[in-house]
């Protein structure tokens, strides 16, 4: 290793958690600062980890990364459950992708060309398939698409893992909004906050997701997301497998509108999810929460059953591309945000591309695509995939 660096975290979502681990394995002294618990974005997904059924026109790059990304998650993970003896919830009977009319299988089967031109394996169902690995989806599901390659995990056990896993290997969450950037000689030293108070480190790492638009014009913008969480009740009995109603994860179109099923072990089934440009915003809605269900309702009517736990809505980070940004944006500035959808699939890759930046090394080719600079914004004096020498570790303030 090149050496020992002292690390400053800015955010306690599910990217920055991870590369704080990360970090923490190869000896790095790290520490977080959030403004809150750090979880709360984070907490509002539903943890599908789908390079096969989130592939989209356009997105090549995106989805190389996204499948690379895979197996990455699934040795970080296990990493993580052995050391901490938190279970993650990991799954892997795939992403049923279904079609409810023929307008929604037109779409489908487009998409399905399209991804088998970038080699992603999938299997095409009848609606008769469809419902022989779903009984209770909708008889007038037309067609599917079976992505047995994807995965899930539920968000709020890993985030909890990763806590847990940060506490073990002494990195602090330090509460803290951070304000500004601290610059000495030309480099990033630390983040100013807003009590007046500074932190100082060799390198900043910018994991703040929707709210890195505040600190820095990169071209993440917030992109609103309303999610449900539903509960199947103890008098279905039979109908309940591991205590839900599905096995898979279901991606389906509904006369246009999209919305996925994550169930989870213990019945609970997450429905989601919106896509609303509006700026930074966590409020749920009426419109939303109707929508969520008429559309669930519509594909898989026995929800219409189901206990109704929770909706919640968070600020995702979108960028124009739905790619991440990754890389040194200046020296002693590391950025890993606008990860969009992809957040929990990405975040064992993100570690990993992190932790070879803050040696000087290079991460995954994958990852070249997605550099910090790629929107135009202000030129950086440190290329985005080479890393500055860290210099003397700076004593925090």
């Amino acid at each position: 290793m090149a050496g020992v660096a002292q690390v400053l975290v800015v955010g306690a979502g599910v990217i920055g958690l991870a590369c704080a681990v990360r970090l923490a394995e190869d000896g790095h002294s790290v520490r977080i600062v959030d403004a809150s618990d750090g979880t709360a974005a984070s907490r509002v997904g539903a943890g599908m980890l789908a390079p096969v059924s989130e592939a989209s026109f356009g997105e090549a790059a995106l989805s190389r990364l996204a499948v690379a990304a895979v197996p990455a998650f699934a040795d970080f993970a296990g990493r993580l459950e052995r050391r901490t003896g938190e279970q993650v919830g990991l799954r892997d009977e795939g992403t049923l992708v279904v079609a409810f009319n023929a307008d929604d299988k037109a779409a489908v089967d487009r998409l399905s060309d399209y991804r088998d031109q970038l080699g992603l394996p999938a299997e095409r169902l009848t609606g008769s398939a469809v419902r022989t690995l779903e009984p209770y989806l909708a008889t007038s599901v037309r067609a599917g698409v079976l992505a047995r390659g994807d995965l899930s995990v539920d968000n709020r056990r890993y985030l909890r893992a990763l806590l847990a896993g940060c506490r073990q290997a002494g990195v602090p969450v330090l509460p803290g909004r951070v304000t500004g950037l601290a610059e000495s000689g030309g480099r990033v030293t630390g983040v100013h906050l807003a009590d007046g108070a500074r932190l100082a480190a060799d390198t900043v790492l910018l994991c703040s997701g929707a709210s890195t638009a505040a600190l820095l014009d990169v071209g993440v913008r917030p992109v609103k997301g309303q999610i449900l969480r539903l509960a199947a009740p103890a008098r279905l009995g039979p109908a309940l497998r591991d205590g839900n109603v599905l096995r898979h994860t279901v991606r389906g179109l509904v006369r246009g509108s999209e919305v996925y099923l994550v169930p989870r072990v213990g019945g609970e089934l997450v429905v989601g999810a919106t896509s609303e440009d509006q700026g930074y915003d966590t409020t749920v809605t009426a419109g939303g929460v109707y929508e969520l269900l008429r559309t669930a309702y519509e594909l898989l009517p026995i929800s219409s059953e189901f206990t109704f736990v929770e909706a919640a809505a968070a600020s995702r980070p979108g960028t124009a591309d739905n790619g991440p940004l990754l890389g040194w944006y200046r020296p002693g500035l590391l950025l890993a945000t606008g990860h969009y959808r992809n957040g929990f699939l990405l975040s064992a890759s993100t570690a990993e591309a992190v932790a070879a930046l803050v040696v000087g090394a290079e991460p995954a080719d994958e990852w070249r695509p997605f550099t910090p600079h790629r929107f135009g914004t202000a030129a950086s004096t440190t290329p985005a995939f080479a890393a500055d020498t860290p210099g003397e570790a700076c004593a925090s303030s």
